[in-house]
């Protein structure tokens, strides 16, 4: 049994945004007739959990599975490996396509009223402690296997009884759902109250009923080995591997023309699109960019083609749901849909959590060395908490105030409006700092420089630094707490200014940054506007983008929009 494990192990990493996508066609199901009634019932068939209710604040996991199987254990057929580009039926024998990882993480906070929501992509290698041992004794490893441990443990320990295959799949999967809940709002910090599930073919299903997806992709510069634009194709020249088959310049990019431009896929080609990993800059966090833009279009998608009032193609997605997506058993996807206006796109904020990424790091269970992300635990949990549970500003109103017997003046804190804030950007991602800065104008504040971190004269961190002038120390609180740190005072800088100088680590905006009512969709660190400015699809030939500069003379922070871009979609690497 361990053999096996390791065989499937190391066998490849594929990763795609099945599960957060699939979510976004369920979630919006309306409870208008009986056979749609009926098909969502079906879908509740994972473990229980919490208890809690389908209306009003709920915080959801997303899961996207790796498994080449169903959710009765039956392995995908030969046709259904070649569409997803997922190895060949001789393979299953060799225990070489796959385990049960979890590939994809989102963990999503619907907020009261369902008006806004925000959400963490958890990165696959993040390295986390599980919540008790498991096969042989394992306490710790990466956040995506916590699934795939427990699920195998029930395999052995049903291996001798009578019960049928689809039974054991049954209880497998259980196991996996509860045990990565567990270990996920442990890393958190905060109670999960549902998931949705889904396996590898499910994004493949929902791409081919939308006929392809369309995408915005851009060359990457050349980093870690690889030269510029080679996330263009999921080849890697470095170990000869292509794990997804995805290849911009088949699907129609134009070298010549280079740039960013927008692509029509098919759907096999949109799952390979989201699985791709290795030639990403960032690796996983560069997966999870993609992941999100296509969750941007899935959105779109939903509402221009009336998905959500036409009977037929809702009952079309929905029909063979089950046999790729699953609920727990509490999560009433009919008394949900009540909140679903969260899912609007501008009102959807997604980031990633942060972490510091690894070579060749011993892992047990593991035969090789591995790629991890270190995560900073405490941090971690302080970021989602932040974003999950804002605290309301406290505003004092002058005057005197009486404290065990002496008369002190009660602080308040300026209003936004009076502070400058500079951005500096310390890390490799481009236009980090334009988004920083955009997303602080739209909380008040008066936009100051955007520049890269050589254009100050602080050392740069791993983690964000905040820093202030005279007059501005409440307000660069406030600031501090969306990226987990604490403000510092700083003599150089100008009375009534914030410094943000953002870490070598950072790669995203943080979530719980975004305004909570803002007519203009904010921007996130990857380069890409957010989900959801609902622009009006063309229907003309396909553009080629054009990135518009940052609004600051910053040599290396451009913005990497895409102006007027079709469907809303960003513009990613």
């Amino acid at each position: 049994m361990f053999s096996a494990r390791l065989i499937r192990l190391v066998a490849g990493k594929v990763a795609y945004a099945t599960a957060c996508l699939l979510a976004a066609v369920v979630l919006v199901v309306s409870g208008y007739a009986h056979k749609v009634v009926g098909l969502t019932t079906q879908l509740a068939q994972g473990v229980q959990i919490g208890g809690s209710p389908s209306i009003g604040a709920m915080n959801i996991l997303l899961m996207g599975l790796e498994s080449r199987t169903n959710f009765e254990g039956q392995d995908l057929t030969a046709q259904q490996l070649t569409e997803t580009h997922s190895g060949k039926e001789s393979d299953f024998a060799t225990g070489g396509l796959g385990s049960q990882d979890t590939d994809t993480l989102i963990l999503i906070h619907i907020f009261a009223g369902g008006q806004r929501a925000v959400g963490f992509s958890i990165p696959r290698d993040s390295v986390v402690s599980y919540p008790d041992a498991t096969f042989d004794g394992i306490t710790s490893g990466k956040i995506d296997e916590a699934y795939a441990w427990a699920y195998d443990v029930s395999e052995q320990q049903t291996s001798t009884t009578s019960m049928s295959s689809e039974e054991r799949a049954h209880l497998a999967n259980e196991a996996g759902e509860l045990f990565e809940v567990r270990t996920v709002e442990e890393l958190t910090g905060v109670t999960i109250n549902h998931f949705v599930e889904s396996n590898i073919i499910g994004f493949f299903s929902l791409a081919q009923t939308f006929g392809g997806m369309e995408v915005c992709i851009k060359p990457a510069p050349a980093q870690g080995g690889f030269a510029a634009g080679a996330n263009l194709t999921d080849y890697d020249p470095q170990t000869g591997s292509d794990n997804s088959g995805f290849d911009a310049y088949t699907d129609g990019y134009n070298k010549a023309k280079g740039g960013a431009q927008y692509l029509h896929l098919s759907a096999d080609q949109a799952l390979a699109y989201v699985r791709s990993r290795d030639t990403l800059p960032g690796v996983d966090i560069g997966r999870t960019a993609r992941q999100q833009a296509a969750i941007d279009y899935v959105i779109y998608e939903l509402k221009h083609d009336n998905y959500f009032s036409d009977l037929d193609k809702l009952t079309a997605i929905l029909g063979g749901a089950s046999n790729y997506l699953i609920t727990d058993q509490n999560f009433n996807l009919l008394d949900f849909a009540t909140n679903m206006r969260a899912l609007t796109g501008k009102n959807l904020h997604l980031t990633t959590l942060p972490g510091t990424p690894e070579n060749d790091v011993v892992e047990p269970g593991f035969p090789n060395g591995q790629d991890i992300i270190s995560v900073n635990v405490p941090k971690t949990q302080q970021l989602v908490q932040n974003a999950f549970y804002p605290q309301p500003a406290v505003q004092k109103t002058p005057g005197a105030a009486k404290t065990s017997g002496t008369t002190k003046k009660a602080s308040t804190v300026p209003p936004p409006s009076t502070v400058t804030v500079d951005v500096y950007n310390g890390g490799a991602e481009q236009g980090l700092a334009t988004s920083v800065s955009q997303d602080l104008v739209a909380l008040g504040y008066r936009a100051g420089a955007i520049e890269n971190a050589s254009q100050q004269s602080q050392a740069v961190a791993t983690g964000t630094q905040v820093f202030y002038g005279a007059g501005a120390s409440a307000n660069a609180a406030k600031i501090a707490k969306y990226f987990g740190t604490t403000a510092t005072a700083l003599m150089s800088l100008p009375a009534g200014h914030v410094e943000v100088l953002l870490g070598s680590s950072s790669t995203e905006v943080p979530a719980g940054l975004a305004p909570s009512s803002s007519s203009t969709a904010s921007t996130q660190s990857t380069g890409a506007q957010v989900i959801g400015t609902q622009a009006a699809a063309s229907s003309a030939a396909t553009p080629t983008a054009t990135p518009s500069a940052g609004s600051g003379s910053g040599s290396g922070d451009s913005s990497a929009v895409a102006p007027n871009a079709p469907f809303g979609i960003p513009c990613v690497y």
